[in-house]
């Protein structure tokens, strides 16, 4: 971006200190136990909500629980076990090569690095930040969903479309310590208040620093809670 770093630094610690004091209890919003649950939970909430992955995982982790039962199922019928998921045929898919992949290649854990995560099925760079961060305790990025797309391009900390790209402006602007939490703040933000096509700008707690309007963003993403 052409603005300088620093007013824009100054602002995201301002946006991150006001939706902190907004939204107190911030977390993910996925439901796991293990390591390999988070990994799931994540490859299906892609386009998908986070509340029917929660639903549709309750069973799913009963009847599955190990790489080695993903890898030995039925692809049709782990297709069925997940029906009601957005492409759950597509991603029954991925849950069975996952499954086959961490039993060949990582002697059945959940592997602990970037590449070797997106080097698995369904993984990209944002599924494995989550799985770093909430699985591995390891913090190196920042996970740029829908709503972080949506809210940081309107209130300009980025002007740049790729999640890869909006991640890397927000990494040169946002204090380390707030990467992990800075996704969680602006999920719940963009899901309560900064919706994607009727935002409520008027009881926004960002409103006198957001430099766009109700009515006036070019910045409409799509609306989902896909991880």
């Amino acid at each position: 971006m052409g603005e300088p770093l620093e007013p824009r630094r100054d602002q995201a610690v301002e946006v991150i200190d006001r939706l902190a004091e907004e939204y107190p209890e911030s977390t993910i919003s996925l439901q796991f136990g293990t390591k390999l649950e988070l990994l799931i939970a994540v490859v299906l909430s892609a386009q998908c909500t986070d509340e029917r992955v929660n639903e549709v995982t309750e069973d799913l982790f009963e009847k599955y629980e190990s790489a080695e039962e993903f890898a030995a199922a039925d692809e049709e019928e782990l297709a069925e076990d997940i029906y009601g998921i957005t492409f759950h045929n597509s991603k029954a898919g991925y849950l069975k090569s996952i499954g086959e992949d961490i039993v060949e290649k990582h002697d059945g854990e959940v592997p602990d690095t970037m590449d070797e995560l997106t080097e698995l099925s369904g993984v990209g760079r944002k599924t494995a930040n989550v799985v770093l961060q909430h699985a591995h305790d390891v913090v190196e990025g920042i996970v740029v969903d829908t709503h972080v797309q949506r809210l940081t391009r309107r209130l300009g900390l980025t002007e740049v479309e790729r999640p890869e790209a909006i991640e890397q402006d927000l990494l040169d602007v946002i204090p380390g310590d707030h990467w992990q939490q800075v996704t969680h703040l602006f999920i719940d933000h963009g899901r309560a208040v900064c919706t994607a096509r009727n935002p409520d700008c008027g009881d926004c707690v960002l409103a006198d620093i957001c430099p766009s309007e109700k009515g006036d963003s070019e910045v409409d993403l799509a609306s989902g809670e896909a991880w």
